[in-house]
């Protein structure tokens, strides 16, 4: 799931979280979870941000140049194995 989420964000730069939540078909709080981890370690920021739509601020989540380096390490290392079998 993580790998996935590292996925996501090297592609578009910046997500919304219920887009993330979305595209993964997980709750709130597993998609919570998961980017409070990658969080944690670095992999990505969590900014939260003024919504115009309810009052209700929006999290915005991006790669962090230390979880880009991670994930393009991550990906390598499958292609590897991928080319191995």
């Amino acid at each position: 799931m993580r790998l996935r989420i590292c996925g996501m964000l090297h592609s578009a730069g910046e997500i919304e979280f219920a887009a993330i939540r979305d595209m993964l078909g997980v709750s709130d709080a597993v998609c919570s979870k998961h980017l409070k981890v990658l969080a944690e370690n670095g992999y990505v920021t969590l900014d939260k941000r003024p919504s115009n739509r309810n009052g209700h601020d929006i999290t915005w989540v991006s790669l962090t140049d230390e979880g880009a380096e991670a994930f393009a390490s991550h990906i390598a290392a499958l292609q590897l194995i991928a080319g191995m079998a």
